[in-house]
């Protein structure tokens, strides 16, 4: 709080000073002269971080545009990738029903059963395959 307390203090005190100095004319033409400097000075702090920031807007336009395209070859290559896969199952599925079509008639589940299941003959079972 002591510290509060001098730290206002202090800032009453400089007004009471610059105002004093103020109403002399050479501390009038003072004051004026450190108002221009600290106005040149907040000028060029402003224009160096308007010209940082237009330097940095053109550094991430160029990364958005570098990430924008990168994706769209991505995606255009995972769409060629999936076409392709496709095209493989067709052709093999192409082939399958070629075999299969080219292939002798094959008994089906329900008929070795059956046979599994009658008696030879002579009363044995059958073996089955």
């Amino acid at each position: 709080m002591k510290n509060l307390f001098w730290f206002v203090f202090g800032i009453a005190g400089g007004f009471v000073l610059a105002h004093l100095v103020n109403k002399d004319p050479r501390g009038h033409e003072v004051l004026a002269e450190v108002d221009a400097r600290i106005t040149e000075f907040t000028d060029r702090i402003g224009d160096a971080y308007r010209e940082q920031e237009a330097r940095f807007a053109g550094i991430v336009d160029d990364v958005k545009d570098a990430a924008t395209h990168a994706a769209s070859a991505a995606k255009a290559t995972a769409a060629d990738v999936v076409a392709g896969a496709a095209d493989a199952v067709n052709a093999a599925a192409s082939k399958l029903d070629d075999a299969d079509a080219d292939a002798p008639a094959r008994p089906s589940a329900s008929d070795s059963t059956a046979e599994a299941a009658a008696p030879a003959a002579d009363g044995t079972p059958k073996l089955t395959d």
